[in-house]
């Protein structure tokens, strides 16, 4: 594919001239930081080397002192990184890692899962030159237990050459993961370790391939079963960089941005380290994943001299929608060929109580209701911790032998967030969801985004379930509420998914290039014939089928599906449509995006927050805390507890949620 990087060698270099500019930069009260940038990230790391040598030659300084003397801060960090030999950053950032009482686990997994061979024998080399100590032996004494094993399998350089393929051997190597894992009580990790830290690139490509075939699950989500701790976080970057390395960086580079603060040092490492590299393929992969720019997000997340550093390093905005470099077009294409082979099982974090007796709950129930004072304790601990089918039953319970409403009771004694996620846990699903559309609809503004995420995440059984809940509770249909509350397209996409008739059966491969065609056809009419197009497939055919009619669509148009809808629709009709792309694609990292989205910031949307925990802590809550986790790089517990209540009074409310989620990651 050719050179990939953003900084290439300057064609006019001169050594001495750069020497001198750089001096003059420098010299006198204060310096010129706007030369200083722009010299160093137009030229090549090799070019670098020659000025640093040179200005040692005509003033008998050291470089990198001076600019050390001259810049302060995470500029300075930065242009230092840069003045450095790629081997010898290396190793500084890992000497980094490991010195001083803890160890940076996040920076030695992303540096020993992503260098080539040739890299980690000269980091290995820069680093016994710099230090005078051999960096295996240091990892050994900073690290334990399987996550040293691998590391040090790592540190080798000796994985088979990309191109080497035993084909005879795929299927069994598949199979002897899946034996190590899945198919054992336990897992074998040694047989992960020696896979994977010694098969080539590709051939181990093609045993991912067959393993998803014999597990019906990917890779990744074994090892996110199987594995634990630091170990597990290792073995997925291998992985991740087996698949595409530039997508591991997108990814990394993601995470060291979003949310509170910025991780600078994983930052300016991974921009210095990839500048020359890869790092087109990087901003392509970093736009597919998050549907914005590395260069606009890094923008709107840093500033001054650093910012403009960077973004002479990025090295461009990017097109929304343009078409893809092949690199991310193949990604695009296994991301949804992935998503198409996967078999998820919804796993839920509430679980039907054991001796359950609906009579002694109801009784205990009452009794922390009546006389002074209510016992939430007792309520949070009957209700949170039996499934619905079983607080229906202590409703009946309650009413059968107390003669009174069990809703009715809980309203009085409750008050605020903790009593609207307790009567939420109450309802059937059906009659929740019936509420949660109703509270979306009626005021003086629609919730959009809270009737997009019902109706998108349910099941054709839940939506009727839920529209017969709403025409008994408000004497009217769902769908006239829909027609009466909303209008356009808009309208039109909704009362369509409220049909519940979303088609079900076996995937038809040339009916999923037939709409693979017509959605591509689509792209070029007018707005809303495309969009009446889009809704005809989108919201009619089946989710597995859909999975495939998106993957053929990137070899239609060499473009995503989430990228030609963010580009050519707008408002909420966008928002609708890239849900149902969301949710077909990985409904689990849909929800828990929405989590994270009801929780960051200022205050906390706590009507999506309950409307989610409730309605999902049966269905797929486990699976959503774990995408919450692997996007997020912070566990949904985490930030139940910390970031969406900072200033919060109600514990009891937290304590629910908490107890909904069912445990930290």
């Amino acid at each position: 594919m050719g050179f990939r990087g953003t900084v290439f060698d300057d064609p006019g270099f001169d050594a001495n001239s750069d020497a001198e500019a750089l001096y003059n930069a420098m010299k006198g009260f204060g310096s010129d930081k706007e030369a200083i940038l722009d010299l160093i990230t137009s030229r090549s790391n090799a070019q670098r080397q020659e000025i640093r040598a040179s200005y040692k030659s005509l003033y008998g300084k050291d470089l990198i002192d001076d600019l050390k003397y001259e810049l302060t801060g995470k500029f300075e960090r930065l242009i230092i990184a840069l003045m450095r030999l790629p081997a010898y950053h290396d190793a500084k950032e890992i000497k980094d890692a490991i010195k001083g009482a803890g160890t940076d686990e996040k920076c030695l997994i992303e540096i020993l899962a992503s260098r080539t061979n040739e890299q980690t024998h000269a980091m290995r080399e820069a680093y016994n030159d710099a230090y005078g100590r051999d960096l295996e032996e240091d990892v050994i004494g900073d690290t334990s237990g399987h996550f040293k094993k691998m590391l040090v399998v790592l540190l080798q350089g000796t994985r088979e050459e990309e191109g080497v393929v035993h084909e005879d051997l795929v299927e069994e190597d598949a199979q002897a993961l899946f034996a190590a894992g899945e198919e054992q009580w336990g897992t074998d990790e040694s047989i992960f370790i020696m896979l994977l830290g010694n098969r080539s690139v590709t051939h181990l490509r093609l045993v991912f391939d067959e393993y998803q075939k014999i597990a019906e699950k990917s890779i990744e989500d074994s090892i996110k079963s199987e594995l634990s701790g630091d170990f597990e976080r290792l073995m997925l970057a291998v992985v991740q960089c087996i698949r595409s390395v530039p997508m591991f960086f997108a990814r990394r580079l993601y995470k060291s941005m979003k949310g509170l603060g910025t991780a600078d040092n994983t930052l300016i490492r991974i921009m210095v380290s990839r500048a020359e590299t890869d790092m087109l393929d990087i901003r392509e992969c970093f736009r597919l994943r998050y549907e914005k720019s590395l260069h606009h997000m890094i923008q709107d997340d840093t500033s001054g001299e650093y910012k403009r550093t960077l973004l002479k390093l990025c090295g461009g905005d990017d097109d929304i929608a343009g078409e893809f470099f092949p690199e991310a077009a193949q990604i695009a294409y296994k991301m949804w060929e992935i998503s198409a082979m996967t078999k998820i099982t919804p796993r839920g974090t509430v679980r039907p109580a054991p001796d359950f007796d609906p009579a002694s709950d109801a009784q205990d129930l009452r009794k922390a209701m009546k006389g002074f004072g209510t016992d939430e304790d007792t309520i949070i601990n009957i209700l949170a911790q039996r499934s619905n089918e079983q607080r229906q039953a202590i409703r009946q319970a309650f009413k059968s032998l107390l003669g009174r409403d069990l809703m009715a009771d809980l309203k009085s004694e409750l008050s605020k967030n903790l009593c609207r996620l307790i009567m939420g846990l109450v309802m059937t699903p059906a009659e929740f969801d019936a509420k949660m559309m109703k509270k979306a609809m009626e005021g003086a503004g629609t919730d959009e985004h809270a009737l997009i995420e019902i109706l998108v995440t349910r099941s054709n059984e839940e939506i009727q379930a839920m529209c017969a809940a709403y025409q008994e509770a408000y004497k009217k249909s769902l769908e006239d509420a829909i027609s009466s509350d909303t209008s356009g397209h808009f309208c039109r996409i909704l009362v369509s998914l409220v049909q519940g008739a979303r088609e079900n059966g076996l995937v038809d491969i040339d009916r999923v290039n037939e709409d693979a065609q017509m959605l591509a056809d689509a792209c070029n009419d007018e707005s809303d014939d495309m969009v009446v197009k889009f809704m005809s497939i989108l919201c009619t055919r089946s989710f597995r089928h859909l999975k495939r009619v998106f993957q053929e669509f990137v070899l239609c148009t060499n473009k995503d599906i989430e990228q030609i809808i963010k580009k050519h629709m707008s408002g909420d009709v966008k928002q609708v449509m890239y849900a149902i792309v969301r949710s077909v694609k990985n409904q689990p990292s849909y929800l828990a995006d929405r989590l994270y989205k009801a929780m960051k910031g200022l205050g906390t949307d706590d009507r999506a927050l309950i409307r989610i925990m409730v309605s999902r802590c049966e269905i797929d809550l486990f699976n959503i805390r774990k995408e919450f986790k692997e996007t997020h790089d912070a566990s949904l517990h985490e930030f139940i507890q910390v970031e969406a209540f900072v200033g919060d009074t109600s514990g009891d409310y937290r304590k629910t949620l908490l107890m909904l989620c069912g445990g930290e990651d």
